[in-house]
């Protein structure tokens, strides 16, 4: 019997992380949890609640308010629940993610976010998808990679993905977004996104999402037999 590991994906935005995770966490019967959608249901509360992002003990109060778990649907994908609520179109909108990037970076809610994290992969057995998963929530991880793209192709993806949902942005707007994103995300203070030094990299510019899926089980099982 193979061990259980756990599978850490880091890297930009709009370069197949979480649907890479997705498929990989099916075929390998795994949990899978992500960890963007967490800072997504996060940043969308503020929001809604008028959160002053700057004050510290207004963001401690209302991080008290917010729970955050994962349900399968009937067709077998990972769905997220805020408060309850069935979230996951929601925290996809244009709205959130022009702030999402802000919100990850105060310290307070990424401790909570880590902290709940920690506690979904005690036992292991799961894949993760984010941008410090690798080097903070799991630095122990068996296996980590790191995923990026070239710019123009992650925001025709991310146009493309908008677009399934009937929501029409221009593709500057797009990539001005990813542009800020990867700005905050690399220059925090707190978790930035960076390769951890044991990371396989995955330049999916010119591969299929299968392909990402094919190279990721691979080396899952081989790990997996390793840590037997």
């Amino acid at each position: 019997m193979l061990n259980k590991i756990i599978i850490a994906i880091d890297g930009y935005s709009a370069c197949g992380k979480s649907t890479t995770a997705k498929q990989v966490a099916k075929i390998l019967g795994y949990r899978y949890i992500d960890s963007g959608a967490m800072y997504r249901a996060v940043t969308m509360f503020f929001l809604d609640q008028h959160v002053a992002l700057t004050n510290p003990k207004e963001v401690s109060r209302a991080l008290q308010k917010v729970s955050i778990a994962f349900k399968v649907n009937a067709k077998g994908a990972s769905e997220t629940y805020l408060n309850g609520l069935n979230v996951e179109h929601e925290i996809r909108d244009i709205r959130v993610s022009e702030f999402v990037s802000q919100v990850s970076t105060i310290k307070e809610v990424r401790q909570a976010m880590v902290e709940q994290q920690r506690k979904m992969g005690k036992d292991k057995a799961i894949v993760m998808d984010g941008r410090d998963i690798g080097t903070v929530v799991f630095p122990q991880a068996e296996l980590k990679f790191f995923m990026t793209a070239d710019i123009l192709v992650r925001a025709f993806r991310r146009q493309r993905e908008l677009l399934d949902r009937d929501i029409m942005v221009d593709l500057d707007t797009v990539i001005e977004n990813i542009q800020e994103r990867d700005r905050i995300d690399t220059t925090r203070t707190e978790s930035p996104l960076r390769q951890a030094p044991d990371s396989i990299v995955i330049d999916t510019t010119h591969i299929t999402i299968n392909e990402q899926v094919d190279e990721v089980v691979r080396r899952a099982i081989s790990a997996m037999v390793k840590s037997r």
